[in-house]
C-alpha cells in the first residue's frame, strides 16, 4: 500500500522527469547544418570546420546544430555539392571544381596568376573575388562564406630544377587538367596525366621522373622516398571556399544568418593561423626526411608559361586575368 510520502515522492519524480523532457525538447536545435568535406580528421580544414561548429552552436544558444563529416563520409566533393543542391547536405569545402557550373571559378587554379600570397589576397577579397563569388552563387545555389589559402603547388624531381631550360624533356605527372598539360608542355617538360594513386609506383619505376603538388601531399604521399628535390616553383597559388546552400542559409532568421556568417569569419582567421604554422612544419619535416629545397627562377617560369595560360582562357576569364595582373 502506497503511503502519502511515497506518493508525494513519485509525483515529484514524475514532475521532474516531465520538466527534464520539456527542457530537452526546448534545447533541441531549430536548424541542423550537415557539413561534409574530403579532408581527414587531422587536416587543418577539419580543425577549422570543428571550430565553426563550436562557434555556431555556442553563439546560437543551441538553436543551430552543426554536424561535421570529414573523410568524404557524405561522398566526394562533387557528390556533396549535388547533395547541397538537392537539400540533403548543407555545407562543404570546394574550389575550382565549381567551374563545371561557374566558369569564373577556373581562376582559382590558373598557373602563375598570382605573384605571391598578398597578391592573391587582394584578388580574393576585392572586386575579382566578388565577381567569382557572385557567379558561383547565381549558378550553383552555393554561397561562399569563408576562404582558405591553399599551399602552392611545387615540383619534385631527382635533379635540381632552377630554370625552364632544366625541364627539357622531363617526364612529369600532372592531374588530368588540360591547362596543366598545356602549361608544362610550354615550359619544355613532357607532361603525363595520371591518377594520383599511381604516382608513387610510377616514380619508383622511373616511368615518370617528376610530379607537382602542394607540400602537404608531398609529405602525406611519402614522395621523399622516391624524389630528392623540392623545386620551389610556386606555379599554382590557389584558394578554396567554404560554401553553404543558399536556400538553407535564407531559411534561417536574420539573427541566425548573422551567427553563421560571423562564425565563418572567425573560422577563416583561425584556419589562416593553422595554415601558416603547417607550411613551416611541412618544409622542415621534408628537409628532415632528406629532401633538398631548390630556389627557382619563378619569373622565368611565369614568362614562358604565359602564352599557354592565356590561350586556355575565354573572354570573361581573360578580363579577370588582366584585372588580377593589374592589382
Amino acid at each position: 500500500m502506497l503511503t502519502t510520502t511515497t506518493l508525494k515522492h513519485m509525483l515529484a519524480g514524475a514532475a521532474l522527469g516531465a520538466t527534464l523532457l520539456g527542457s530537452q525538447a526546448v534545447m533541441a536545435a531549430d536548424y541542423t547544418l550537415k557539413f561534409g568535406h574530403l579532408a581527414n580528421e587531422q587536416n587543418i580544414w577539419n580543425k577549422a570546420a570543428l571550430k565553426f561548429k563550436e562557434l555556431v552552436e555556442a553563439n546560437s544558444d543551441g538553436r543551430i546544430e552543426v554536424q561535421v563529416f570529414p573523410n568524404e563520409q557524405l561522398g566526394s566533393e562533387m557528390d556533396v555539392i549535388n547533395s547541397i543542391q538537392l537539400g540533403t547536405a548543407d555545407m562543404t569545402i570546394t574550389g575550382e571544381s565549381l567551374q563545371n557550373w561557374a566558369p569564373n571559378a577556373a581562376m582559382m587554379a590558373v598557373p602563375y596568376l598570382f605573384r605571391d600570397a598578398d597578391h592573391m589576397r587582394k584578388a580574393v577579397e576585392g572586386d575579382v573575388g566578388t565577381q567569382i563569388e557572385k557567379q558561383i552563387t547565381e549558378r550553383t545555389g552555393l554561397v561562399p562564406i569563408a576562404w582558405f589559402e591553399r599551399g602552392p603547388r611545387e615540383l619534385t624531381s631527382n635533379r635540381p630544377i632552377k630554370t625552364p631550360d632544366d625541364l627539357d624533356g622531363l617526364r612529369i605527372r600532372v592531374p588530368n587538367v588540360p591547362l596543366f598539360v598545356d602549361t608544362w608542355q610550354a615550359l619544355g617538360a613532357r607532361p603525363t596525366p595520371m591518377a594520383f594513386s599511381e604516382v608513387f609506383t610510377s616514380l619508383q619505376q622511373n616511368t615518370i621522373e617528376a610530379q607537382e603538388n602542394p607540400l602537404s601531399l608531398i609529405e602525406s604521399a611519402s614522395f621523399n622516398e622516391v624524389q630528392q628535390y623540392v623545386d620551389m616553383t610556386d606555379h599554382v597559388r590557389s584558394w578554396i571556399y567554404v560554401v553553404i546552400g543558399k536556400q538553407k542559409l535564407e531559411s534561417m532568421p536574420d539573427d541566425l544568418q548573422s551567427v553563421v556568417r560571423d562564425a565563418a569569419s572567425e573560422m577563416q582567421s583561425y584556419e589562416e593561423g593553422l595554415f601558416v604554422d603547417d607550411q613551416k612544419r611541412l618544409e622542415q619535416a621534408l628537409k628532415d626526411k632528406g629532401m633538398k629545397f631548390v630556389d627557382v627562377d619563378q619569373e622565368a617560369f611565369a614568362k614562358k608559361a604565359r602564352p599557354a595560360v592565356l590561350d586556355s582562357l575565354d573572354e570573361d576569364q581573360r578580363k579577370l586575368y588582366d584585372e588580377i595582373q593589374g592589382l
